[in-house]
């Protein structure tokens, strides 16, 4: 379908690739790894059509449709989400004309038994049946299931589709390229902006549905569930690998081994080639011998070891002040736009906790990130702990960059006093060194400005990290250095995410967003999953309750008529389960207050003391502090009555 031969591309001295050929057939699914900047997503684009290499040729016959996401596109539409996709379905038209002109044409003609007239029938045969592929008249009921299962509900889509964020706008355009169903679907990082549920979706199909597929993604279960076939590009080189990822990571360091087993046999030979001549060189009775091994070693082909790219970001956050003990506390925190998105949030990160914001898109994780940035109102009491300094890395962060400036200049217009001296080093760790600082941001790849944006983030120091999908087009390596960054990191950390392997030996408690509730779960991410009885963040879906009641978490809809005493023993477990959870909070907060009267009333038992002598009587700053703690000490006695009657009703 798509045949590549010699092709080289060239941005500054070094080739970005050279000498690159393979083919891309028909049921192919091919995964196109590399670091980020080796040249993915360059590749797709020459693929398409939208850039020219060096040189090189790239065949594509004239009946091939190709279907391309990219990571970042400019989406300007003023339509709802119904009439955007429709515009998928533009060319049925066209085909539907096409189709009438070969039925005109073959009516019109006699010679049935001519070649001329069999091939005519073939090409009405096939683009018939190409039609009817593409959905002919019931495009309409295709058009919505593409929806739902990319996570759009049926009111949506008389929305407009200004009222979406960009990831929700990336998803109607790549409902719009599956829908036109081409012959090879080219999707850069196509996972970035779609939930566990929509990812689901798409793998099945993806395996199903697609003819060819060659697709970049940092997502290793995704690639490994969709692909048959792995392009590595590294130092310059395309290595074609005719098996899933998994399985090409083995297969590429057992090659590589094998190279190097077999180059350092080949040298120990040649070095005793050498010996032999030099040893005899000049003995008339071993001249045969001494010319023959000349011979020989002439004709030696070196032996090449694959170059291995071992260039690695370095990223280690700096030294962060000392929080107070809780740098963020929720309690009875809601958020609604037209219709609620949670409510009743009580939650409580103490310092130096990782924890994760797990759950479906759309279910109020980046809203509750929002909410505690300050950003937008919400109800209820948010408390910002004491001394709190806030590092928030946003998901479109690598995208609010300027594309005008160059690598440098994004970083010196945010560095202030010493940190612009050290720019270059800064950079250099992040695998931006020499030539690489004068980059333009508009050429970087979507990996490559993730990178950018993380160096700003560590330009200050803050001991509250929150990061909300920070993997999103990180490669491999880049995340794991990422995930050892943030375990060292002394502050702590609210990690956003769909990454079950990122999210791994990193987090100690994770909180659960579905159904809008909010629901903690202490532990790391298996420990949450065997909680849920599931294997994979895929699943959780399937799981997350459709309403706010906590009975339906595990207790299928259709199947409560069938089951009431089920139902009911859910209900009862899980209302105990809060109803300890209740106990806990008020207990916790009953013994702050006692806490705090009794600093306040030894305060008062100093103040007395002071009150007592003819200087402090008539000190009306002692006399007007004294007058305000006792206030205090009034206001939180009533407190104190209140949480204890709570929770002696609890427990009755």
């Amino acid at each position: 379908m798509i045949s590549v031969e010699s092709l080289k591309v060239e941005f500054g001295v070094k080739p970005l690739f050279d000498n690159a050929s393979f083919v891309v057939n028909d049921r192919d699914r091919i995964a196109l790894v590399g670091k980020n900047g080796a040249g993915k997503s360059t590749l797709l684009k020459i693929l398409c059509g939208m850039q020219k290499p060096t040189s090189g040729i790239v065949s594509i016959p004239n009946d091939t449709t190709i279907g391309y996401l990219p990571q970042v596109m400019n989406l300007q539409d003023q339509t709802t989400v119904r009439e955007e996709t429709r515009k998928a379905f533009a060319n049925h038209t066209k085909m539907q004309e096409r189709l009438e002109r070969l039925n005109r044409e073959m009516s019109e003609r006699t010679d049935y038994e001519s070649e001329d007239y069999m091939r005519l029938v073939e090409r009405y045969t096939e683009a018939h049946d190409r039609f009817q592929m593409m959905g002919a008249g019931n495009y309409e009921a295709e058009m919505e299931r593409t929806l739902a299962g990319l996570g759009f509900k049926r009111t949506d889509l008389e929305r407009p589709t200004n009222e979406f964020s960009g990831g929700w706008r990336m998803r109607i355009e790549l409902a719009k390229i599956l829908l036109q169903k081409p012959d090879v679907l080219l999707l850069d990082e196509p996972t970035n902006h779609l939930d566990i549920e929509s990812i689901q979706w798409l793998e099945q199909f993806l395996a199903q549905s697609a003819k060819a597929v060659v697709l970049v993604s940092h997502d290793r279960a995704f690639i490994n569930n969709v692909t048959n076939r792995t392009l590595e590009i590294s130092c310059g080189q395309i290595v074609d690998y005719k098996v899933k990822y998994d399985e090409y990571v083995k297969l590429r360091a057992e090659r590589r081994e094998q190279q190097i087993r077999a180059y350092e046999n080949q040298q120990k030979e040649m070095a005793e080639m050498r010996a032999f001549i030099e040893r005899f060189r000049y003995q008339a009775t071993k001249a045969v011998q001494v010319q023959q091994k000349i011979k020989q070693l002439e004709k030696i082909v070196p032996i090449e070891i694959d170059e291995v790219d071992n260039r690695a970001m370095h990223l280690k956050f700096p030294p962060c002040l000392r929080s107070g003990d809780f740098p963020i506390i929720c309690e009875e925190v809601a958020k609604a736009y037209d219709a609620p998105v949670f409510s009743n949030v009580n939650l409580t990160i103490r310092r130096g906790e990782k924890v994760a914001f797990v759950g479906k898109n759309g279910e109020g994780k980046t809203t509750l990130v929002k909410c505690i940035m300050g950003q937008i109102p919400f109800e209820g009491n948010l408390k910002v702990g004491h001394n709190v300094q806030i590092g928030y890395f946003a998901q479109n962060q690598a995208q609010l960059l300027d594309e005008q400036l160059t690598v440098f200049q994004t970083i010196d217009n945010v560095a202030k006093g010493e940190v612009r001296l050290r720019i270059n080093d800064i950079l250099g760790a992040f695998m931006f060194g020499g030539e690489e600082s004068d980059k333009r941001v508009k050429v970087l790849s979507g990996g490559e400005r993730s990178r950018l944006a993380m160096i700003r983030l560590l330009l200050e120091p803050v001991n509250l990290l929150i990061l909300d999908e920070p993997t999103n087009h990180l490669d491999m390596q880049s995340k794991d250095v990422l995930k050892e960054a943030i375990r060292a990191f002394d502050g702590t950390a609210i990690i956003v995410s769909h990454d079950r392997e990122f999210l791994d030996g990193l987090v100690t408690k994770v909180y659960e967003f579905g159904g809008g509730k909010v629901r903690e779960h202490l532990g790391g991410i298996y420990d949450f999953l065997r909680h849920k009885q599931i294997d994979s963040l895929d699943e959780l879906s399937a799981k997350t309750p459709q309403t706010s009641t906590e009975a339906e978490v595990n207790v299928p809809r259709q199947k409560v008529k069938e089951a009431p005493v089920n139902t009911e023993n859910v209900m009862s477990y899980l209302e105990r389960k809060e109803q300890q959870k209740r106990v806990k909070r008020l207990e916790k907060s009953i013994k702050e207050v006692e806490n705090k009267i009794t600093q306040l009333e030894e305060r008062i038992g100093e103040l007395d003391a002071i009150l007592c002598t003819p200087e402090g009587a008539s000190d009306m700053t002692v006399v007007t502090e004294y007058t305000s703690i006792k206030k205090i000490i009034d206001q939180e006695t009533e407190r104190w009555a209140q949480l204890s009657e709570e929770l002696e009703c609890i427990q009755l």
